[in-house]
């Protein structure tokens, strides 16, 4: 018999296109991503004595301490709306926000060892991130819902209007930003580390620029700080949740329309950023 020479060399080089997102590929290691998901699910409670429920815990504990300090002590007001409705319509959403960009922006750090192993599509990694982040919203919306439903049964006076079905667009809109920026940052920080410590203390500050302990009404009598409230890309996302499900609060298409195209921007400048760090990725870390 013949023997038949195969080759199962396959070289794999980096790609010279700046807006190059292969998502073919991306299909192709689906099981790789649903592991990475599973693996970032269960890590979160492994070990621990409640294990899921503080998926729960948090944003419950997180309320009653932004109704002690900025509803109590601040006197901060919530334009009517119940404490608990108002504080948990906005950690519903920042704590998505905040944890995606906090874990997706060091990514590649923490995951180094494998990439330098075996080839995959890198952002799987990143995406992981970006949809166990959506888990864990979904989860905590849930406790939202809850609470809603009981002030609905006690009177009080908050309703759901049709603005309510733009519910995706805002999370779309969070996934783009958490996913852009995480890229942008990760792949900045695998050159200037320093970055990485710095990354906590914005996303703190970011909060205090955005509407979720205040009304975005509040800042009206401040109109030397209003346009940098605007200026956030989160804020009309917020405001358009709690208009949508509580009935208070400001919206505007325009104020939207800016928000979803700022979140595509940055996720289109964070892919070419990722591809041009992609090509000495290894080298640098």
């Amino acid at each position: 018999m013949t023997e038949q020479k195969q080759d199962f060399e396959l070289l794999i080089e980096p790609h010279g296109k700046l807006f190059y997102f292969n998502f073919k590929e991306i299909w192709q290691y689906r099981d790789l991503l649903e592991m990475y998901i599973k693996r970032d699910i269960v890590t979160f409670y492994k070990q621990t004595i409640l294990g899921p429920i503080w998926f729960f815990i948090q944003p419950i504990f997180t309320t009653i301490v932004f109704m002690f300090v900025f509803g109590g002590l601040a006197k901060i007001p919530t334009d009517g709306i119940p404490q608990p409705l108002f504080y948990l319509s906005g950690i519903t959403l920042w704590n998505y926000f905040s944890e995606s960009l906090t874990k997706t922006s060091d990514t590649f750090l923490t995951n180094q060892a494998i990439f330098g192993k075996v080839y995959f599509p890198r952002l799987i990694a990143p995406l992981s991130v970006t949809i166990t982040g959506l888990i864990k919203m979904f989860i905590q919306f849930i406790v939202f819902i809850i609470v809603y439903i009981y002030f609905v049964a006690k009177g009080t006076d908050v309703e759901p209007n049709l603005y309510a079905l733009l519910f995706p667009v805002l999370i779309f809109i969070l996934a783009c930003l958490t996913l852009g920026f995480g890229i942008i940052i990760s792949s900045l920080t695998t050159k200037y580390r320093d970055l990485k410590f710095l990354i906590a203390f914005a996303i703190q500050l970011w909060m205090y620029a955005t509407p979720v302990i205040y009304p975005l009404s509040v800042m009206s009598g401040s109109p030397k700080y209003m346009w940098l409230i605007q200026a956030n890309p989160i804020t009309s996302v917020m405001e358009t949740f709690k208009f949508g499900f509580l009935g208070q609060g400001t919206f505007s298409w325009l104020s939207l329309g800016y928000s979803f195209l700022f979140s595509i921007i940055v996720l289109l400048a964070g892919i070419v950023i990722f591809n041009r760090v992609e090509r000495s990725f290894m080298d640098v870390i």
